[in-house]
Order: C-alpha cells, then structure tokens, then sequence
C-alpha cells in the first residue's frame, strides 16, 4: 500500500522494486527537493547523518507485520541511504508468517503486532543459541475503522456497536443504535459489509483485546490473530482489507490508519465515554500508549495496554509492533547490521518519522529501554 506522507524531510531519491514477493530497496542516486515514485518525500543528508552503520554489511532478512510497513518503508530508505553496501528487505507478511520465519532462523528479526507467547519463546531457543527470541517495542498506531458509506463523512461508534457489527447482529447503516450514537446524521439503509484479515494478524489480536475489554457480552470471542467472528469477508493483509473498503459501498474494515490515510479512506471516531468521541489520530494514540506497563522480565520489553482507558483524547485501539530478536545468539553475520538498523529505528529521528506518517512513538522512557536493549545483543 502506497503512503501518502506529510514530511519535513528534504532531498536525496531512492526507489522502490518489490523482488519475489519481498520489498527490497535499493539506492538510486539523487534528486534535490522531488519525490520518490512511491510518492513520499527522499531522505534528508541530515537523516542519513545521525544513522550509525557501525559495521553494517550485506544483505538483512526481516519479515512479518504488515501493520509496520509503511514505517519500515521510510526507515529502510533512510538507512540505505547512509550506510552504503548494505540491502534491507522486509517481507511485509504478517505477524504469524514473520514469527514463523524467525524461529526456523531465516530472517534476522520479525516484526509482530503481538508479543511471542511461551511456546514461541521456548521454540526460539533452537535458533537463539544460548538465548532467547525477545520482543523490543518499535512502532505504536491507532487501528483505524475505516469505513465508506455513500453521502456519510463522519461516523461515531461505540465498542458494543463495533461488536455486533462485526459479529453480524447489526447488518444496516440505519440501525438504531447506530443512529442512536450519529444525532443528526442521515444514515441510509444500505447493508453493511464488514471486512476482516484472512490471515493470522496482530491487527486482529488487538483489535480482538479492545472488544474483549470493553463490548462485554457484545463480543464473546477471545482475542486471538486468527479472525473469530462469523460472517464477513477476509483479505489478504491490512492493504488488502483497506483496498475492500475503498472499492465497496455500505464496507466497515479495520487497519492501520496510515492504510487509511493513503487512500483518504474515512475513519470511525470512538465514543470511549469521554466527554467527545476519539480521532483515530498518532498523537491520540500516543495518549493511550503513554499508559503502557512493561509485562517483560529482563531484555523482554513486551507492554501491556490498556484497552479501556477513558481519558479525554486518548484512542484506545492500538497497536505496539515488536521487533522480535535472539538477546543473544544472533547471527554473527547479521548482528552488526541488526543492531545498527534497529538503533536507528529505535532513535529519536527514527520515532519522529512515526508522528510524522500516522504512527505513534513509543514513549520515551520505554524507548530508552529499548536502545540499552539493542546495544547489548549478542
């Protein structure tokens, strides 16, 4: 999915080529104040100075969370940009593809929107040798409801409404509780069409662990990646699900609100029980986000959200992307290059990109966290 992005960044051009289903991205001269063919603004010089290659070499593996593409996109642009001989390729997957790449040891991180459960853990040992994999927090984000509703521009719902929508018992935009939350708002009667993930994402955890949280008897299901609702349809990846929406009148879907953005896909506002219904906004998000508890013991660094939060401006459907590596046992062939990608990453120019494209930045003091974290693999 291509990123529409408002950026303070100037200058250098690097292109894009999709290679065996991976996103690899390679450099490609320079082109002062212009655009790359993605659309989003080239890398500053000043970007690419504050990145440390620190024996970066290679090609580096990664795979999984579709959540964090666009975000990856634009760091792995910058990155290349500065540290020269050295390829990235992020397979944009999801988050059940990218762990499963991880613990047979071809990739050198795996990005998940979900925390490695024990088992994952206790599988990683077979490829961590004398370590563990870990989760290191990266990306933070609204999950975003985008809808399309001929002649509807602004939609308020609440979480046992979202439920029943996508648990099939509300099946038309002019259902009463739905006209109940949206006063003055014409709805037409035309059926909804909900869609979802068809395959095991992070995006469906989350969002599954907000309507666990706060629908009640609304949603029965435990949050889980695998899609547990009936009716509704499945697309492939948080693109795939936003593209559905775009195309289809009377559609609901739910992603990451820079797949909305790119494709100027309306959003759900959320009544929390605050005193105004949410914006599915970054800095909301990081509202919510700023809440977050450390769950991990050690070098774990996996959070704990909390979904019912009713605080003015916070938008409580979000997401943390972990980037999931060995603490120790990398690859020493790809160390060198895995910590200096995710330094930059976990930096304060490589957090600052996130605001700037619809993202949330892990909040400071965990992030901190995480570079003393990033420094120490081995």
């Amino acid at each position: 999915m291509k990123l529409q992005r408002k950026s303070m960044l100037r200058a250098s051009a690097l292109g894009a080529l999709v290679v065996s289903g991976a996103l690899v991205l390679t450099a490609c001269g320079s082109d002062d104040n212009s655009k790359t063919g993605d659309g989003t603004t080239k890398p500053s010089a000043a970007a690419a100075g504050d990145i440390k290659c620190d024996g970066a070499k290679g090609k580096l593996l990664a795979s999984g969370s579709s959540a964090q593409k666009n975000a990856v996109d634009l760091w792995v642009k910058n990155y290349m940009a500065a540290c020269s001989g050295v390829e990235v390729n992020y397979k944009s997957s999801s988050s059940g593809e990218g762990i499963v790449a991880f613990n047979q040891g071809t990739v050198g991180f795996a990005g998940s929107d979900s925390a490695l459960k024990p088992e994952q853990v206790e599988e990683s040992k077979k490829i961590c040798t004398g370590g563990q994999g870990i989760n290191l927090p990266m990306v933070g984000g609204p999950i975003a409801l985008g809808f399309n509703i001929a002649g509807v521009d602004k939609l308020n719902l609440d979480a046992p409404t979202i439920a029943n929508i996508f648990n099939d018992k509300i099946k038309k935009w002019d259902d009463e509780a739905i006209k109940k939350l949206n006063p003055g708002v014409t709805l037409p009667s035309t059926a909804i069409q909900h869609f979802h993930r068809s395959e095991d994402s992070g995006t469906t955890e989350n969002l599954g662990k907000y309507l666990k949280a706060t629908a009640g008897d609304a949603w029965p299901h435990e949050a889980a990646k695998k899609w547990p609702a009936p009716g509704g349809l499945g697309a492939s990846g948080s693109s795939g699900v936003a593209t559905q929406v775009k195309q289809v009148d009377g559609s609901i879907g739910y992603f990451e609100l820079s797949y909305a953005t790119s494709q100027n896909i309306k959003t759900v506002d959320l009544n929390t029980g605050a005193a105004a219904p949410v914006k599915a906004t970054g800095e909301n998000a990081s509202k919510a986000i700023a809440a977050a508890k450390i769950a991990g013991t050690g070098s774990d660094l996996a959070l704990k959200l909390d979904y019912t939060t009713k605080a003015e401006g916070a938008y409580p459907i979000v997401l943390v992307t972990y980037e999931v590596v060995c603490d120790k046992g990398n690859k020493p062939e790809t160390l060198p290059t895995v910590k200096s990608f995710l330094n930059y990453t976990a930096s304060d120019a490589g957090q600052k990109i996130l605001l700037e494209n619809g993202y949330a930045p892990i909040p400071a003091e965990i992030n901190a966290k995480v570079r003393e974290v990033v420094n120490s693999l081995g």
